[in-house]
């Protein structure tokens, strides 16, 4: 939310810290999750044993989607690393993930916390991670420092699962709070006496969480490196060159935010998205073009279910490891909004043929922004079948919803270089 729509024009980032409201707000992240998951399968201790949870054993290249502390420290594998890279050592414990345990896990979690404060007073973030209003908790349990540490004992206590807490004054400070310090120490707490020393030193940017490496880039070539730069830069520029996200940037690096608890923070649903890590290399425009019409098909069918329509559509593509990596991002604006599968598959394509440099490909990436209401878009006397195409996307949604996403699928699902079929029988991407 911008704080100018909240009539606070007048008022300096300094008054406002005295002004807002002050809440408290917990962010809890289970440290580790999938792998002290299975540590607890195993009766393993996490913070002992080398473990690494990897998507697939069957691929070489696979991913490491959780390591312990220990696999860090002593193998230097981290999250991100691949199987290759794991080094074969008696002491290592490998798992492949299974997610449907993770999710419960997860949801036994968050019932624990539900002891602790009212189900709208939690907002689940991931499924390791999660907002918690404590204000107002301080007559049953005492100060939110001292209900946060219990609730971290009491889920170490029952699941043996480490955790870590930040606590800040809304869910943005609470976050930082918890990226930049208690991730460290198990336990941060900041307010906004703590920006200028905690937040304002912070560098590259991308370090804040909601600032990504594109928007990073650019405030860079602006002569804003630091958060305390931020916080110090032009609004009005910000404003006249990221619009809505300028404002919020700027007010963020005072560590000022009014989202209530579960709205989306920083950047807000500016976009829909999805991106997808290919189980093989993809090596001819066809193969290509027919993952991509499967992601163009779920990333409107996200826009069609929320009423939204988006002007920019954007296709990421990287490169096989074997090419030497490498790869292109590029987005193209058009004059009218949609959610039609065929109109942002259409500009995909175009990008793709425009930019594809014939070389194997490992990674995709598309997403549709500039998003307003579906009510914006404007019935064509030159193309009469834009209602029809919106009345069949909207039908083949609803079997998908009733169903199950393989209910209705394109053709192309059902060649071999389609993968919906193979991720439906996934969970978050991974098994079940």
């Amino acid at each position: 939310m911008r704080v100018t729509e909240l009539n606070y024009t007048n008022f300096s980032p300094e008054k406002l810290h005295r002004l807002l409201p002050y809440r408290s707000i917990m962010c809890i992240d289970m440290r580790c999750f999938y792998a002290s998951c299975m540590a607890m399968l195993h009766n393993l201790d996490p913070m002992k044993v080398p473990i690494a949870v990897v998507g697939n054993f069957e691929q070489k290249g696979s991913i490491v989607l959780a390591a312990s502390p220990p696999m860090k420290k002593r193998f230097g594998i981290k999250t991100g690393s691949r199987l290759y890279e794991i080094p074969k050592h008696p002491d290592i414990r490998l798992f492949e993930p299974k997610m449907e345990f993770f999710v419960r896990m997860s949801m036994e979690i968050t019932n624990l916390i539900n002891q602790f404060v009212p189900k709208e007073a939690i907002h689940v973030y991931s499924v390791d991670e999660s907002f918690v209003d404590l204000t107002g908790t301080e007559k049953f349990w005492g100060p939110p420092e001292r209900t946060a540490k219990y609730i971290q004992d009491s889920i170490y206590r029952q699941f043996q699962i480490p955790s870590a807490v930040g606590i800040g004054p809304n869910m943005l400070m609470a976050k930082l709070a918890l990226d930049l310090e208690a991730k460290k120490t198990d336990f941060a707490k900041w307010t906004y006496e703590d920006v200028p020393k905690k937040l304002w030193p912070v560098e590259p940017l991308s370090e804040m969480w909601g600032i990504g490496r594109r928007t990073e880039r650019t405030l860079n070539h602006m002569g804003i490196f630091k958060v305390g730069d931020l916080a110090h830069a032009d609004l009005g520029l910000l404003e006249k060159r990221f619009g809505i996200l300028g404002n919020q940037l700027y007010y963020h690096a005072w560590g000022i935010d009014l989202s209530p608890l579960g709205a989306p923070l920083v950047e807000g649903q500016i976009s829909f998205g999805k991106g997808q890590v290919l189980m093989r290399d993809y090596r001819t425009r066809s193969e290509i073009l027919a993952v991509i019409l499967e992601m163009c098909e779920d990333v409107a069918r996200r826009a069609r279910e929320a009423y939204q329509a988006g002007r920019t559509i954007s296709l990421g593509v990287s490169y096989s490891k074997d090419a030497f990596g490498g790869g292109f991002h590029h987005a193209r604006t058009m004059d009218e909004p949609t959610n039609d599968t065929m109109k942002i598959y259409e500009v995909c394509r175009e990008l793709f043929d425009e930019h594809y440099a014939e070389r194997p490909v490992r990674q995709i990436a598309i997403s549709l922004s500039k998003l307003e209401t579906e009510r914006s878009m404007q019935l064509s006397f030159f193309d009469q079948q834009k209602w029809k195409r919106r009345k069949l996307g909207a039908a083949m949604d609803a079997l998908r919803s009733k169903w199950g996403p393989t209910a209705v699928l394109r053709a192309v699902s059902y060649t071999e270089a389609g993968t919906a079929l193979e991720r439906a029988q996934l969970l978050g991407g991974h098994k079940k």
